[in-house]
């Protein structure tokens, strides 16, 4: 008689019940039917195979192992794969930036730095995560190295209050140092102002022309915080 493994059989159970849901996209949706009949077909025919029955009840690792099997099948039924690790993380992100939406809008208005470029700078630092530690040593949700933090005012780094405080503070005083190019302050926000100053630029266009000499880590983190920047701005 064909078996099939019952922990891979609520796996199918369970990822059908995802595309009815709506979980997996239009295209999974779609092929819903077939597809589903066709990777059962093709597990019961595993199944019938003896060798591999052998080898399931001997121990040996399954075909589709229950804990991994949804997420290749997901990827096989859709056009457009659903990503569930990055989602889980999105969501959880989302709900930790709920959380510090007060402190953050506090420092807003102290420290006269935009509410959105604050969120850009603590998602791209730390994904809104306060007990974050960088491998240079950086802390917190806005990763303030420690004599920065001490300089701006900040005696635990982990205090969500504290370190959205003197991270905004330090980010307002780059501000005020280039004269509101904001290009220019998250360059020296995660280079350091000397390397800025080294170019000898006086706003973001000239720096856009030179941002190629600076570190490739640097050039990144200011193209992501202004695009996440744009991204918080549409949604308010």
């Amino acid at each position: 008689m064909t078996t099939i493994d019952p922990r891979t059989l609520k796996q199918l159970i369970e990822l059908q019940m995802l595309g009815q849901s709506g979980l997996l996209s239009s295209a999974a949706t779609a092929d819903e039917g077939s597809g589903f009949a066709e990777v059962l077909g093709m597990l019961l025919s595993s199944a019938a195979d003896s060798s591999d029955a052998k080898a399931m009840a001997a121990g040996s690792r399954a075909p589709f192992p229950p804990e991994t099997a949804l997420l290749p099948l997901a990827y096989r039924f859709s056009a457009t794969p659903v990503r569930y690790a990055e989602a889980a993380v999105g969501a959880e992100e989302t709900s930790r930036r709920a959380a510090f939406e007060p402190i953050i809008q506090a420092a807003s208005r102290r420290f006269g730095v935009e509410a959105s470029l604050i969120k850009s700078v603590i998602a791209v630092e730390s994904s809104f995560n306060a007990n974050a530690v960088s491998r240079a040593g950086a802390k917190g949700l806005m990763q303030l190295m420690d004599a920065t933090g001490r300089a701006m005012g900040v005696s635990d780094p982990f205090d969500p209050a504290q370190n959205i405080e003197g991270g905004t503070r330090y980010l307002s005083r780059l501000l005020l140092k280039y004269g509101g190019n904001e290009m220019m302050a998250l360059a020296a926000y995660n280079a350091g102002p000397g390397r800025v100053d080294r170019l000898g630029v006086a706003n973001d266009r000239e720096l856009a022309d030179k941002l190629h000499l600076l570190p490739e880590e640097t050039q990144r983190y200011v193209r992501k915080v202004l695009e996440m920047k744009r991204g918080y701005e549409a949604e308010a």
